[in-house]
């Protein structure tokens, strides 16, 4: 539970560390993909997102754990900022997971890659610690970025095979 001495650490986690990774993954994404092979990087994370987007709505309509978010059940305030929504799955996990995996796929540098992977797992528990979604809202927008990430896999083959 979140406590007046926490809070604000935990909104600082669960919802300012959003744009800090949206600008080192804007940065490293425009500077550091060979301009050669951004149409490709770049529409292949259009296509992700939007698929990861897509995937997420889909799992929203199909499903939704609860109607209540943990503040509401417990009747206390919510820690941080949330869309007035069930919450399944969590478009903050979602948002964050997606921007990892465009790192990942297009700038492949080991320490950005492992940079933008510890920001989106702070804010993925920051958003349980302040109580606006249940661990499952979580990992359920983790596996929807992750299903959209599938449009990685073949370039990733392309790549490994065009080096041997």
């Amino acid at each position: 539970m979140v406590t007046s001495d926490t809070s604000f650490v935990v909104q600082i986690i669960a919802d300012t560390l959003v744009l800090p990774l949206v600008a080192i993954a804007t940065i490293a994404l425009l500077v550091c993909v060979p301009n050669v092979k951004k149409f490709s990087v770049y529409s292949r994370m259009l296509l992700a997102g939007l698929t990861s987007y897509l995937i997420a709505k889909l799992m929203a309509t199909a499903w939704q754990p609860n109607s209540e978010r943990p503040f509401e059940t417990m009747g206390l305030e919510p820690g941080v900022s949330y869309l007035d929504n069930p919450g399944f799955p969590s478009d903050h996990a979602l948002f964050v997971w997606v921007i990892f995996f465009a790192v990942w796929f297009g700038v492949r540098n080991p320490w950005l890659v492992g940079l933008c992977a510890v920001v989106a797992a702070l804010v993925s528990i920051g958003r349980v610690l302040a109580l606006v979604h249940a661990p499952i809202d979580v990992l359920g927008g983790f596996i929807a970025a992750a299903l959209g990430a599938l449009w990685y896999i073949d370039a990733r083959r392309q790549r490994i095979l065009a080096k041997k």
